[in-house]
């Protein structure tokens, strides 16, 4: 019998994917949570964090940007406003979005700061995997 898991995350334009996992580690806004399994059912609000698998030997990383995850019989679904795997980043897109909201958050006069500060998040993020990847592939 597998000891798989089904992750799909999907958002409001698309499939990000779907994949037969072994285990899940993902960030949620009161902590990280790993999910196995046979896990009981469960379902949390997600921060902006890279959500990783493990499938097999391989790791992977998508960037969620908030959303909730529901466990429910084996089944892991991920709803999020955006997602991103990480082959799909665009690491000098990530990186001008750094430096538009650093530049905004400098000058916080004329804008919302909120704002501002969950695109540096969401940048940084991207950042954060797409360096993790470039890491993994040249070892």
């Amino acid at each position: 019998m597998s000891k798989t898991m089904r992750l799909d995350i999907l958002t409001p334009e698309r499939t990000v994917c779907c994949v037969e996992v072994d285990m899940v580690i993902a960030r949620a806004v009161d902590g990280e949570v790993g999910i196995l399994y046979n896990h009981a059912p469960l379902v949390v609000a997600l921060d902006i964090a890279p959500l990783r698998y493990k499938s097999g030997d391989e790791e992977h990383q998508v960037a969620v940007c908030n959303g909730f995850m529901e466990v429910r019989d084996n089944r892991i679904s991920v709803l999020a406003p955006c997602a991103e795997t990480e082959e799909e980043i665009d690491i000098r897109r990530a990186a001008e979005a750094k430096a538009r909201a650093e530049e905004r958050l400098m000058h916080k006069d004329d804008i919302d700061v909120r704002r501002a500060e969950l695109a540096l998040q969401r940048a940084l993020m991207r950042l954060k995997i797409a360096e993790h990847t470039r890491r993994g592939r040249a070892t």
